[in-house]
């Protein structure tokens, strides 16, 4: 049975190809997902400890400790390098290399030329290097540095040349000889732009010690070999040594940690949630391959009652059907898992992640295999179950009648009730789960992180019992709107009106293929809401958390130089003003260490900051303060609405006290090393009533804009104050960026779930057209024999298969906005205030490719319609 059931196969293969190709297509889906997810995890794995250099094993702090109090948070902080004894971890057997990962901020200059420099430990094993040595060799002893490649270029240095170095903690300046050149390829310190390298020596002296055993660090990165019953006694041994409270931690171990944190706890979240999607993408691919084996069965009528006849028996007849379904899905399956590598190894191939700042790397394992071929048999096999269960319910006598024309079953009760309780659970868990946020949003359950994932749950149980509830119940409301839609466009013809008549004849069969197409589009609205949901959300966060994209201060700051700075190529538009360190208490008589920023007005401060200022101003007898402290986030709160401000040193109260009413606004991250950063009138400082201990440049960076990138903006801002060795420059755009590359990836997916949803639209909608066709074979050339031309029999076919995609779509468009916004809130309400837009341009492109769709898929059936005469059709009928 099961050759003959191969024959039939051979015989029937162009009907298994639209059925194959949904396999193909969701299995391809589900496959790339898993590569996406592990190589986003691979690569946020190697950006966390990208400071590891090629070390396997780290020191620091234990993680497991719970209990840590403020003296012993003192206690780790103030760890000097010689108490973990280097020495003796050197000599312990297994330990190939070891680098104390100890930094330094100093001015280095060389003649009139200046440049900031951040610098961290040099290592005798070029692998444990952060950073990449590009020229020359790293340091080694004798005041060696191998320079940042933007910070030599700023000075204007090269290897072999000499330069002067001085910081707050060495009492004079200190001399240094260029070895190296040093470059950031792995991101290691992105806030900085990559880093310098010290020899021991020099950050000891920078660090104003008399030698490199008594430099602070709390962190160590070793090379450790060996087997794994050895690495573990090398381990060992090295804890015994170390300083209470610190451990050794593998380097996997720390990513995973890291990456896991940046998830909110859940390493998987982002294969999770689009291995969601991929399920649904096989339930759509599920209802294809029913309604493409429905055909083969339509088909095969006549064949199959010739098999009953020789002796064939029902039970081999289901076995055959099913065989065939799992093989198809066998195969499809194996092809899809390879398009999904081919896809994913394109992508990571042509550096397209990589321009966007997340270089990703194929990483398969054997989930990528396993998963989508497993679920690609199981989905087609049970898509067959009706199918096979048809073929064998027919006697063959009946077989060998002509077709019925419409669907006279009746719809059970049962499932009318069975979805109106799915209906009314998940719109109840919906709405507990949204609720649970708000709740927390109030900050009325502080709890909520110790059963967030819960929540979570329960809000998707929520949706899939929505969704569910929508489907099974398709059968009563879909053919309804259809009929509804049907009836206003039946005003436009006979046409029209046939395929109003038509589309009504197997409401069973509609309602499976508008079904296909709303989990389709509601896939794809789903993304396209929760992504610009997401993005508008987060944006919103981003702006209030890095409030100025770039910040250049210093005591000795000069018009001359900022003018130079502002005209940098990508510095959009930039405020150079006045400030001063003062005291500021709170409503608690808590003291805020503020620095107080002169400026001519908001509007001049909205130019460059990125945070809602509302119809904030500032005047002659106001300041603009932050809602939260940069250092713990708490809310700042002022007695009546006032704040007195008084020199930095001095107790308060007294003539030379500013007293200013307190206007406040959410921004952040101006400066990291003060509480407050507020902004006041500049008249202020020009009338005396502020003395100006410095200035601040504040600039707005528009790199993508100008042509230019984040690093050469911020070496030309550097090089600007070449001649003052006090400014100091900083970038929060650099950590701002990481974060809108991780969203603007994510949008990126729109691209290939829109693609999947139009795909399956069109085989499901070809599929069910084609079975419409041979279902209607007599009708059709009864049509044509009264007179209906080839031209109006198409028109209606492509009149029917419009009015399923727009229908089923506007229904998933509504559905996917509503599960996207719902996403969207139980995700981002974690980090600020949830925006809910509408994508209008996502949601319109997608009703108007699912028309287009519907119109290609009825081209073929609708040339097997026509292409058949009326005499020779009614006579197979």
């Amino acid at each position: 049975m099961f050759s003959i059931t191969i024959g039939m196969m051979k015989r029937g293969a162009k009907m298994l190809v639209p059925a194959g190709i949904a396999i193909i297509i969701g299995t391809a889906f589900i496959a790339a997902t898993l590569l996406f997810g592990n190589a986003m995890n691979d690569t946020l794995k190697r950006m966390t400890t990208a400071q590891y250099g090629d070390a396997n094993y780290s020191i620091g702090f234990d993680t497991s400790i719970a209990d840590a109090d403020d003296a012993d948070m003192d206690y780790l902080y103030s760890r000097t390098i010689s108490d973990f004894h280097p020495e003796r971890l050197r000599a312990v057997e297994g330990v190939k290399g070891l680098r104390f990962e100890a930094r330094a901020e100093a001015v280095a200059a060389n003649g009139d030329r200046h440049a900031n420099m951040f610098a961290v430990t040099t290592s005798a094993e070029r692998g444990l290097l952060p950073v990449t040595v590009t020229q020359g060799i790293q340091p080694a002893a004798g005041g060696q540095v191998a320079l940042q490649e933007s910070t030599a270029k700023q000075l204007g240095v090269g290897i072999g040349d000499a330069i002067t170095l001085a910081s707050k903690g060495a009492s004079s300046d200190i001399q240094a000889r260029v070895v190296g050149l040093t470059r950031d390829d792995a991101g290691a310190y992105p806030y900085y732009g990559g880093a310098s390298l010290l020899s021991d020596d020099l950050m000891a002296a920078i660090s104003g010690v008399a030698d490199f055993g008594r430099v602070n660090a709390t962190t160590a990165y070793l090379d450790i070999d060996g087997e794994p019953a050895a690495m573990k006694t090398t381990i060992d041994t090295i804890n015994r040594i170390l300083p209470k409270r610190f451990a050794v931690q593998s380097r996997d171990k720390a990513a995973e940690d890291a990456v896991k944190s940046l998830s909110g706890g859940d390493t998987d979240i982002v294969t999770t949630f689009l291995l969601g999607f991929g399920a649904l993408a096989m339930l759509v691919a599920a209802l294809v391959i029913a309604n493409t084996f429905q055909v083969l069965v339509a088909q095969r009528r006549r064949t199959l009652a010739l098999l009953r006849t020789i002796g064939a028996g029902k039970g081999q007849l289901y076995a055959s059907v099913l065989f065939e379904a799992g093989l198809l899905g066998l195969v499809a399956s194996a092809l899809g898992v390879g398009l999904g590598l081919a896809l994913m190894g394109a992508v990571t191939a042509s550096g397209l992640t990589s321009s966007i700042g997340m270089p990703m790397r194929l990483v398969p394992d054997w989930r990528v295999f396993v998963v989508p071929i497993a679920f690609g048999v199981v989905m087609t096999v049970i898509a067959s179950l009706s199918s096979a269960r048809t073929a064998t319910s027919v006697t063959p006598l009946e077989a060998l009648r002509p077709i019925e024309l419409s669907e006279t079953r009746r719809t059970g009760v049962m499932r009318g009730v069975l979805s109106a309780l799915m209906l009314a659970a998940g719109l109840a868990m919906c709405a507990y789960a949204a609720w649970q946020m708000h709740w927390y949003g109030m900050g009325r359950d502080s709890m909520i992180a110790d059963h967030y994932s819960t929540v979570l749950v329960v809000a998707i149980g929520g949706c899939a019992l929505v969704f569910l509830g929508l489907i099974i119940s398709a059968v009563y409301w879909l053919p309804r709107a259809l009929y509804g839609a049907g009836a206003l466009v039946s005003l436009a013809g006979p046409s029209a009106k046939v395929a109003h008549a038509n589309i009504q004849k197997n409401p069973r069969r509609v309602a499976a293929t508008g079904a296909a197409l709303l989990i389709g589009v509601t896939l794809v609205s789903t993304i396209a809401t929760g992504a610009a949901s997401g993005k508008a959300t987060m944006s919103e966060a981003l702006t209030t958390r890095y409030s100025v994209d770039m910040i250049a201060s210093g005591d000795d700051m000069t018009d001359a130089q900022a003018a130079r700075a502002a005209k940098v190529k990508g510095v959009a538009s930039s405020i150079y003003a006045p400030i001063t360190t003062v005291n500021a208490k709170d409503a608690h008589g808590a003291n805020i260490t503020t620095l107080v920023v002169g400026v001519d007005g908001s509007n001049d401060l909205r130019k460059v900051m990125h945070a809602d200022l509302g119809g904030t101003t500032i005047g002659e007898g106001t300041i603009l303060m932050p809602e939260r402290s940069a250092f713990d986030g708490k809310d700042f709160a002022f007695t009546n609405g006032r704040v007195e401000l008084t020199a930095a040193g001095a107790t308060g109260g007294g003539k030379d006290a500013l007293t200013l009413d307190v206007r406040q606004a959410d921004y952040r991250r101006v400066s990291a090393d003060y509480a407050a950063v507020a902004f006041v009138n500049v008249r202020h400082f020009t009338d005396g009533d502020l003395k100006t201990d410095g200035h601040m440049l504040l600039m707005r960076i528009d790199a993508d804009g100008a042509g230019t990138t984040l690093n050469d903006v911020f070496t030309g801002v550097q090089s600007a104050f070449t001649d003052s060795a006090g400014v100091t420059v900083i970038g929060p755009i650099a950590e701002r960026a990481q974060w809108e590359t991780m969203i603007n990836a994510m949008m990126a997916l729109l691209v290939g779930l829109i693609a999947v949803a139009v795909l399956i639209a069109l085989v499901g909608v070809a599929n069910t057209l084609s079975l419409s066709v041979i279902e209607r074979t007599r009708e059709s050339a009864t049509l044509r024999a009264i007179g209906m031309t080839q031209g109006q029999l198409r028109r209606s076919l492509a009149i029917e298969a419009l009015l399923l995609a727009l229908v089923s779509g506007l229904a998933g468009v509504v559905l996917g906005a509503g599960f996207g916004w719902l996403g969207s809130y139980m995700v981002f309400s974690l980090y600020g205030t949830v925006v809910f837009p509408f994508d209008w341009t996502v949601n319109g492109a997608t009703l108007g490719i699912a028309a287009i769709a519907a119109l290609l898929a009825s081209v073929a059936p609708a040339r097997r319609a026509v292409k058949t005469p009326p005499v020779e059709a009614l006579a197979e009928a």
